[in-house]
């Protein structure tokens, strides 16, 4: 246990944020780093829990509760509170590969089941996502994260198809094993959405490459601007390697079936932020090779986290002005305890960083509740110049959603840029077809979670292309799992965890 008395002697405190009207003007890291005595204080409101479930990850209802890779979050918020950062990093790595990525993009379900945070998560919960962060940020400025490569190799060769967390964590795992593993991966730059799917202010592309450069010189070897099934073909994939593990993700994004859709300047939220990164990281947008928002009138269809992404990065852009639609009602600031009780994730109204930043920059808060988009209308150009909407009231019918329009609350919103950022629908299905992989009703492929092998020989999968879209340490969870499998696969028996 931190402190005996640590819970009730220190207030929860987050790492913060920069001045949002100051951060708007620049792409470097928006938070700023706590003092260690500060991460201290932090560890020290850990309560040694009877039965501790920050650390045990489940779906309850559908949604995440707890931390999916089994992090050892008491043991660590101990050490920190003592002073021991090197010995915390180590109960770190233990279970989780990378927990600089979960330490900054995780939507934190650990905090949602901490025994503080059962009246009120918001601000009672152990700041567990900082405390994790600072542990690997002071590992890597103190020189502990080091390569360890394997000392024998076992002459398996493994391919990992995409460079997400999930594929990231599958190859780690299976050099440990001993193995040569190589990861494709068909962008230009290593780290799927960990890249090109959240914004640099958020997640810098120097913390995915500083991990990735470790884990070259444990001898894992990366090859970019490759596809595979189209730049290497399947058969030469099965040649090549005695086994594989598809990790691509579930890249196709959803479609909005409503009228003058297909009108110009209306783009899934996944094309912007990607073009806006690789604009970004390639000339720091000199080039021009991104969709702009300078100027426009935006609209955010959908209440995410990526929406909310697509905020931050519109009022760096200097939009003239911005609005994020979220379909569901504005959420209360305490948790409704008969349906939405602790441990399950709370379902609360949040300020996140983006929303921040978009009420600096215009002066209120950029969200509209309860509205549904009803159609799309554009200019003699066929450009989008209106987004037509109706508010709408969300109920449940034997457990399915019922959404009903209320009459009068039509509204017209002027919109020069529409980002619809309401999700992916699944994996992409060329590679899929090419190995001749079952894939589900979903179309994800077809794998049993704990054994994440397909109906071909020798081809596991894993993360958002097996479950759907999901969040980083489900990926890092399953990438993990699938390495398991894989080794257990290639050599009749496993000691990975």
């Amino acid at each position: 246990m931190g402190k005996v008395t640590g819970f009730m002697e220190y207030e929860r405190k987050a790492r913060p944020g920069r001045n949002p009207k100051e951060r708007i003007q620049d792409w470097n890291d928006y938070t700023i780093p706590m003092t260690d005595e500060a991460v201290q204080q932090q560890g020290a409101r850990c309560m040694d829990c009877g039965v501790p479930t920050c650390h045990s990850g489940m779906e309850i209802n559908g949604v995440t509760s707890g931390c999916p890779v089994y992090h050892l979050i008491p043991e660590w918020n101990q050490l920190v509170y003592e002073g021991k950062w090197k010995e915390a990093l180590d109960r770190g790595h233990q279970m989780n590969n990378f927990p600089e990525f979960t330490g900054i993009a995780c939507p934190a379900p650990c905090e949602g089941a901490c025994v503080l945070g059962i009246n009120e998560p918001a601000v009672a919960a152990v700041a567990i996502r900082t405390v994790e962060r600072s542990i690997i940020e002071k590992g890597f400025a103190e020189g502990w994260v080091v390569p360890e490569p394997p000392k024998i190799r076992t002459g398996k060769r493994v391919a990992v198809v995409g460079s997400g967390p999930a594929g990231l964590a599958a190859a780690a795992q299976l050099n440990k094993a001993g193995h040569s593993v190589t990861v494709f991966e068909r962008d230009k730059r290593v780290g799927g959405l960990l890249t090109y799917g959240i914004p640099e202010m958020k997640l810098a592309y120097e913390v995915v490459i500083r991990r990735v450069a470790i884990l070259e010189q444990e001898g894992i070897e990366f090859v970019t601007n490759t596809e595979v099934g189209k730049d290497i073909t399947v058969d030469e994939l099965k040649a090549d390697f005695d086994a594989t593990i598809l990790c691509g993700g579930a890249t196709l994004h959803r479609d909005m079936p409503v009228e003058g859709s297909d009108l110009k300047g209306i783009y899934p939220a996944m094309d912007f932020l990607h073009a806006n990164v690789e604009s970004l990281l390639d000339s720091n947008l000199e080039d021009k090779k991104y969709i702009s928002a300078a100027d426009k009138d935006v609209i955010v269809i959908g209440g995410g986290d990526t929406g909310t992404d697509c905020l931050a990065t519109s009022v760096r852009h200097n939009c003239r002005s911005l609005t994020q639609f979220d379909i569901y009602e504005k959420k209360n600031l305490l948790r409704d305890e008969e349906t939405n009780p602790w441990p399950q994730y709370p379902k609360i109204h949040r300020i996140e960083y983006g929303h921040m930043e978009a009420e600096a920059y215009q002066g209120e808060d950029p969200r509209a509740y309860a509205v549904q988009t009803t159609k799309f209308v554009g200019d003699e150009n066929g450009h989008v110049k209106e987004v037509h909407t109706i508010n709408v009231k969300t109920r449940y019918e034997r457990g399915k959603k019922v959404r009903e329009a209320v009459p009068g609350t039509e509204k017209v919103w002027p919109a020069d840029l529409v980002l619809i950022a309401i999700g992916f629908k699944g994996p992409d299905q060329d590679l899929i077809k090419q190995l001749k992989v079952e894939t589900t009703k979903s179309t994800t492929v077809k794998a049993t979670y704990g054994k994440f092998t397909t109906n071909v020989e020798g081809i596991f999968t894993a993360g958002d292309m097996r479950r759907g879209q999901s969040l980083i340490v489900w990926a890092i969870n399953e990438g993990r799992a699938s390495a398991r499998e894989c080794d257990r696969y290639l050599m009749g028996e496993t000691k990975l965890p």
